[in-house]
C-alpha cells in the first residue's frame, strides 16, 4: 500500500469529513472510495469509447435486416405513464 500527502482546501475537507461521519467510515476510506469511483467512471468511459470505435453500423444494418419481423412478445411492452 502507498501513502500520499494530499492537499485539500479546508472547505472541501470539512465537507468530506461531514460526509464520512454520516457514512460512518474513516476519512481514509472515504478518500479511497472517492478515488476508486472516479477511476471506475473514467475506465468505463474509455471502455465504451473503444467499443464505439469498433462498432460497424453497416454490419448492424445487415443483422437488423436479417432479423425476423415478429410481433412483440410478452414483456416487450414499454411502461406507460399517466399524467
Amino acid at each position: 500500500m502507498s501513502n500520499y500527502a494530499l492537499r485539500v482546501p479546508e472547505s472541501l475537507f470539512a465537507y468530506a469529513r461531514k460526509v464520512a461521519e454520516e457514512e460512518q467510515v474513516s476519512m481514509n476510506q472515504f478518500f479511497v472510495t472517492a478515488i476508486a469511483e472516479k477511476v471506475s467512471a473514467l475506465k468505463t468511459e474509455t471502455y465504451f469509447r473503444e467499443r464505439q470505435a469498433r462498432g460497424d453500423l453497416a454490419g448492424f444494418d445487415v443483422w437488423l435486416a436479417a432479423s425476423p419481423d415478429a410481433p412483440p412478445m410478452p414483456g416487450d411492452e414499454l411502461p406507460t405513464t399517466t399524467e
